[in-house]
């Protein structure tokens, strides 16, 4: 354990933009969420609860403690145990020692209503909870049956400098800019028996951000993801909160089948019955209520990449796919996802006519733009690249090519400030990437970064497309046939659920989401279904298009 010396304070007084930041922090769940919670992970008083451990790593003023002590208490009346039997039954923390007063106050009320002895009473509530750092304390590995709660969301850089560092000593998935949440669920997981479970409703950002990255890894790798209750919407908290909530299950078992639902705002504490009513029925994969829409995976996504968004019924075609169908960048095919060049200096390396450099012939590449795709076929503008590359790769002598030289010469000055010249000055008229003269001549489809829908579109060569374009090439595919499967709603469904969405709905298509696509094996498309995707692609006919996909991927319907 991190003791509180290292900070140089004692935990019963801590500094005040600390104690501001946990009381900025803390959201307090209703009664009926904590509830479902407690029933997800089987936190129930049909069980002997008296002889598992259940931790609230921030139990604030006892929302969670409240429904935990009536269970606990309701289990030892039904299994003949005396309260004494369950001293050791709850760990809960929290930093402020006036939610500790308030959590045993509640506690204490609780079982007196219940008609414990007062004296037991006092042993086990002073026993069950008390003041201390959950990220920093001293526990044993795999103690606990049950992890759950709604930890406290504060980002890292309002924490003191000092107990920040020792956070991210402690907890090594709480990476960049990370909120202390990721702190939350990692402690919690290395916590748990073999079988235990941990139940949270807290912000669902760590599945698809960066600082999350870590965290999805571990997951991955070492637990099972249960089940993510989306509600975004829901009124789940006594206060007004934008916070992204999910609940989320996750045990410590190799992953197993898991559950993907997603609410709206009209879920309450009666959808949530309904809703765990069809947990219960594994023989019914998905449901789709009025106010929540819910489906089961054969298992969760793997991996420390961003995890996929999407309705419950999207994710499970996509987990389908994925089970069936082999990524989209394959060697086995020669399919290959790349970006265009970067120059680190577009107003003088690009230009929109042969007449606005004057350099020789061949160092003017032709180049397409974005504005060059936005028909669904190439309309060329006449855009060029000034190559300063040759065939083989290499940096051109500027002694061979002296009108190339002098225009270059007249932005020397703006071309030596870029970051590549300073390092490699006698480089100075480089381009950021090389210019892979291969690619200009191969057929390409071409895919601009922002758009509304997926856009590709075929050159047949001859351009070179810039970093604003990604293209995909091909040894195995005909394009036109490719083309169509990535024209359909199924492909964007892929790039939908992974990438990064801007205002207005507008998609990136970048690499990294590209890649996500599945496709089928170009060779087990049948004549009619080639033969359909390509005329579709021609025509930029996205339902036709849609319509062979799902045929070629065995679909018959693609999912809301």
């Amino acid at each position: 354990m991190v003791t509180r010396e290292l900070f140089g304070l004692d935990t019963l007084h801590l500094p005040e933009s600390l104690q501001d930041a946990i009381e900025h922090g803390e959201v307090f769940t209703r009664r009926w969420v904590v509830e479902s919670i407690l029933d997800l992970v089987g936190y129930t008083a049909d069980r002997d609860l008296a002889d598992m451990v259940i931790v609230e790593p921030a139990c604030g003023a006892g929302a969670f403690l409240g429904p935990i002590t009536e269970r606990l208490s309701a289990s030892c009346r039904n299994h003949g145990r005396s309260l004494l039997d369950a001293v050791a039954a709850v760990e809960a923390f929290d930093l402020l020692d006036r939610n500790v007063e308030r959590s045993r106050d509640l506690v204490t009320e609780r079982l007196l209503a219940d008609d414990w002895e007062s004296s037991e009473v006092a042993k086990v509530v002073h026993s069950w909870i008390g003041q201390g750092d959950y990220l920093l304390r001293e526990y044993t590995a795999q103690s606990a049956d049950f992890v759950v709660g709604n930890p406290p969301y504060i980002r890292l850089e309002d924490v003191p400098d000092a107990r920040m560092s020792a956070y991210r000593a402690n907890c090594p998935t709480m990476g960049g800019r990370a909120d202390i949440y990721v702190g939350f669920y990692e402690v919690g997981l290395r916590s748990l028996k073999p079988g235990g479970q941990l139940g949270f409703i807290c912000a669902d950002r760590w599945m698809r951000n960066q600082y999350g990255r870590k965290l999805r890894e571990l997951v991955a790798r070492r637990y099972s993801m249960d089940l993510v209750l989306v509600m975004h919407d829901v009124d789940a908290f006594k206060e007004q909160v934008s916070a992204y909530p999910a609940i989320t299950i996750i045990s410590n078992r190799p992953q197993g089948e898991a559950v993907a639902a997603d609410t709206t705002h009209a879920f309450g504490p009666e959808q949530a019955k309904t809703f765990l009513a069809w947990v219960a029925r594994p023989e019914q994969p998905q449901i789709n209520a009025p106010s929540y829409h819910a489906a089961r995976l054969p298992h969760w996504f793997a991996g420390d990449d961003s995890w996929p968004a999407a309705s419950p019924a999207r994710l499970a075609m996509l987990e389908d796919l994925g089970d069936r169908f082999r990524l989209l960048e394959d060697e086995a095919t020669g399919t290959r996802v790349g970006i265009g060049i970067a120059t680190g200096a577009d107003k003088i390396f690009v230009v929109q006519s042969r007449d606005d450099a004057d350099v020789e012939d061949d160092r003017l590449l032709p180049m397409a733009m974005v504005r060059d795709t936005r028909s669904g076929v190439i309309d060329w503008h006449g855009t060029y690249l000034v190559n300063p590359w040759s065939p083989e790769g290499n940096l051109v002598s500027l002694a061979d090519y002296p009108r190339m030289a002098r225009y270059f010469a007249r932005y020397g000055a703006d071309l030596r400030k870029r970051y590549i010249a300073v390092k490699q000055p006698d480089r100075w008229y480089k381009t950021i990437d090389k210019v892979d003269h291969r690619l200009t001549a191969r057929p390409k489809l071409l895919f601009p970064d922002m758009k509304l829908t997926i856009h590709p579109v075929l050159d047949e060569g001859g351009l070179y497309p810039h970093h604003n374009l990604y293209f995909i090439v091909s040894d195995m595919w005909d394009l036109r046939v490719l083309g169509g499967l990535l024209l359909s709603k199924v492909a964007e469904a892929f790039v939908a659920a992974y990438a990064v969405k801007m205002r207005g709905g507008t998609l990136r298509f970048q690499a990294q989401y590209l890649r996500k696509i599945r496709v089928p094996d170009p060779a087990g498309i049948s004549e009619g279904d080639r033969a359909a995707l390509a005329d579709a692609f021609d025509r930029r006919d996205v339902q036709a298009a849609t319509t062979a996909a799902l045929s070629a991927y065995g679909l018959t319907e693609l999912p809301d």
